[in-house]
């Protein structure tokens, strides 16, 4: 078969070195390399001591293509060559017509380290003996790779062949200490280690076991939690007043004067027998919480696996089309309480409408960025739908908070509809709720409540049964809302939904190619 170069075939031609310079002037990669001392000698980096044999390196030479080898880890960074690739073919075509116009540079082997595509297509075309440059470095040298990446450094790659050039070229120490100072950002705590005191534990303690005569008080609490699955976890708020609406039962099945009630004296004991409960695996720990306690959890993974694992489980997953978006008005969710998040986030995630715990009297940071996101949401009027207790400061934190929208930061009344979704007065008739106690004569909005109210009964928004509580709010949004608008935009969600699986089943298609799977990190069947 013949042999195509720029000058006639031969067993091993000298190439003169004004030819290679000519030749590397040629190429892209000569434009962008650093200058030795010769001005004309690339220098690749970790490479300068090999630089003083640079003219034998230099040189060309024709070799038979059988005594050159594609790379063993070409493939660890790059797709393999194949001969059916259509870029292929057209570069066989070529060399066909042209010859081979760059050499080759292998190492002293025969491992190609720049020329995998041209070696392929010279095969392809029938050539016997290829143009090569022979560098004085071994495959099994610990900078053959990071030359490998070098000599392909100009060529054309996909977004997989970049991520596994990118790992090799990673330094672990600084990968890692920007991974500590990522950390360290997202948490300011810190500990002078000459502040730590020991706690040293004294006598132990263990509680007394549950006794025959808590039992039918037990059962009554299981009985509560397991009917209100759907609302774990529950609070013991809510656990107090699921007890004091159904038949309650007695706290000591011995004594008939202790059947429980709406009191301070009841729900101590019912805290009591919960935490009992759950140390003997009576009641679940995920069925009860204390949302006045935050606690924060770092999200931790063994190796990098299991966190790509549980990355591409949800990626592209969370999205939210915004429901809200072509309503006339803004719409926002105020509750008083912790304890009513549970309740209200699965019905505003529904319609995408904000809420706010307020917590008793919101602070002001919260409302500010309430009527931030009301001024920018461009819309004419800003609807408050508010959940709160049916006592005195109950109903002045809904007024107080509209008030603040207008007295601190400007909102025009006109523009504000405040209104009470629960408690309220009629709610409390209708629902045949059980009060907590009298109102507090100390509290400043007394007088004005028993004047409103004509009683001094007061009644917790807990006392609502969390499904009665939910159906309260979707109907108190479904009346503000432009219902038109909003099957509109689940149309539109729905089309979102499609457009989205498509573009992650096309780009888990790409990452499958690099090696990363769905269920990368997985456990093994």
């Amino acid at each position: 078969m013949p042999t195509r170069f720029h000058q006639r075939p031969s067993e091993e031609r000298e190439v003169s070195w004004v030819r290679i310079l000519l030749l590397e002037r040629l190429t892209e990669r000569w434009v962008n390399r650093p200058k030795g001392k010769l001005g004309h000698v690339p220098v690749f980096p970790n490479f300068d001591c090999r630089m003083k044999h640079s003219h034998a390196e230099f040189e060309v030479k024709l070799l038979p293509i059988q005594s050159v080898f594609p790379s063993r880890v070409n493939g660890k960074v790059y797709r393999p060559v194949s001969r059916s690739d259509p870029t292929i073919q057209e570069l066989a075509d070529s060399i066909r017509t042209h010859g081979i116009r760059e050499p080759l540079v292998i190492t002293q082997e025969g491992d190609i380290l720049s020329g995998h595509r041209r070696h392929a297509a010279a095969k392809l075309a029938g050539l016997t003996e290829i143009p090569c440059r022979v560098i004085s470095i071994s495959r099994d040298d610990p900078e053959f790779l990071p030359l490998l990446i070098e000599h392909n450094k100009h060529r054309i790659k996909s977004a997989d062949e970049l991520i596994r050039e990118a790992v090799i070229n990673i330094n672990p120490e600084q990968a890692h200490r920007r991974l500590i100072e990522h950390r360290n950002e997202q948490s300011t705590l810190s500990a002078d280690p000459f502040a730590l005191h020991e706690i040293k534990l004294r006598e132990e303690r263990t509680r007394c076991a549950i006794s025959p005569a808590k039992r039918p008080f037990l059962e009554a609490i299981q009985k509560i939690i397991q009917d209100h699955r759907a609302w774990w976890p529950l609070t013991g708020r809510q656990i107090h007043y699921l007890l004091v609406s159904s038949k309650p039962p007695l706290i000591h099945a011995a004594k008939p004067d202790s059947r429980y009630s709406n009191t301070q004296k009841s729900y101590k004991a019912l805290i009591e027998l919960l935490a009992r409960a759950r140390l003997d695996s009576s009641i679940p720990w995920q069925a009860v919480t204390d949302p006045t306690r935050p606690v924060m959890i770092w999200e931790v993974h063994r190796n990098p696996e299991t966190f790509l694992s549980d990355q591409l489980k949800h990626f592209l997953t969370g999205y939210y089309r915004d429901l809200q978006q072509s309503q006339p008005n803004h719409i926002e969710i105020l509750a008083e309480k912790n304890t009513m998040q549970g309740i209200v986030r699965p019905i505003a995630a529904r319609y995408t409408v904000p809420y706010t715990i307020g917590r008793g009297y919101c602070s002001l940071e919260p409302r500010w960025r309430l009527v931030d996101r009301f001024w920018r949401s461009g819309k004419e009027n800003l609807i408050l739908l508010l959940l709160a207790d049916h006592d005195p400061d109950g109903e002045e934190i809904a007024h107080s908070f509209a008030r603040s929208l207008r007295d601190d930061f400007g909102v025009r009344p006109a523009k504000i509809r405040p209104i009470k979704v629960c408690l309220t007065a009629d709610q409390v008739a209708e629902l045949d709720l059980v009060p907590i106690m009298s109102a507090k004569e100390s509290s400043a909005n007394y007088d004005r409540f028993v004047q409103e109210q004509g009683s001094e009964d007061v009644y917790e928004v807990e006392a609502v049964e969390p499904s009665e509580l939910q159906q309260i709010l979707e109907t108190a949004i479904e009346n503000v809302i432009d219902r038109d608008a909003f099957e509109a935009e689940i149309e539109a969600e729905k089309a979102d939904a499609a457009f989205l699986e498509a573009k992650r089943a096309t780009i888990f298609a790409s990452l499958q190619q690099t090696g990363i799977s769905e269920d990368e990190g997985s456990d093994p069947p």
